[in-house]
C-alpha cells in the first residue's frame, strides 16, 4: 500500500473529527448564550477554514512526494 494514500486517509479522519468537535462546541456555546451566535459563527467559519487548510496542504504535499 502506498504510504501517501494512507497518510491522506488519516488526515481526512483527523479533519472530520476536528470539524465535528469544533461545530459541537460552537453549538453548545450558542445554546448557553444565544446572543453571541454571530460572533461564534464567525469563529466557527474561521476555524473550519484553518482545519481545511491543513488538509489541503497535506493533500498537495502527497502529490509532490509521489
Amino acid at each position: 500500500m502506498n504510504l501517501a494514500i494512507l497518510a491522506l486517509g488519516i488526515a481526512v479522519l483527523g479533519v472530520s473529527i476536528a470539524e465535528g468537535y469544533l461545530v459541537s462546541n460552537i453549538a453548545k456555546a450558542a445554546s448557553r448564550q444565544p446572543e453571541l451566535f454571530g460572533r461564534l459563527q464567525t469563529l466557527m467559519i474561521l476555524g473550519i477554514a484553518f482545519i481545511e487548510g491543513t488538509f489541503f496542504v497535506l493533500l498537495a504535499s502527497t502529490f509532490f512526494v509521489k
